[in-house]
């Protein structure tokens, strides 16, 4: 099953958008795993990962790491990108949603 990874300081103040975005992809028909995680842990995440990661969403707190975490993300082709402010703010499941499989592109 395709996975898209939203990651911030510690996985927890993701994990609300995770609810919402994963009752949106059931509302649409669309089969994904979405899992909220640390940041930090990114790295052991991709080397142990049994899904087909599509897409990696940083939270706008730790946007300062988008540069590291694209490199650690290359190797594997995962395209990374900062969650929309205003959509994380408001808790936006929908558009964090089209966000992440507008990244992916053709890899969805």
């Amino acid at each position: 099953m395709k996975k898209i990874i939203l990651a911030c300081a510690a996985g927890m103040s993701t994990s609300i958008l995770v609810s919402k975005m994963k009752k949106e992809a059931t509302a649409r028909s669309i089969e994904l795993n979405i899992e909220a995680i640390p940041e930090s842990t990114i790295k052991e995440e991709l080397e142990a990962v049994t899904d087909s990661v599509i897409a990696i969403l940083l939270g706008p707190q730790v946007r300062m790491r988008k540069k590291a975490v694209t490199e650690i993300a290359a190797p594997y082709g995962i395209p990374v990108d900062v969650i929309d402010t205003l959509a994380y703010g408001r808790g936006n499941g929908a558009a964090v949603l089209d966000q992440a499989l507008k990244l992916a592109g053709e890899n969805i």
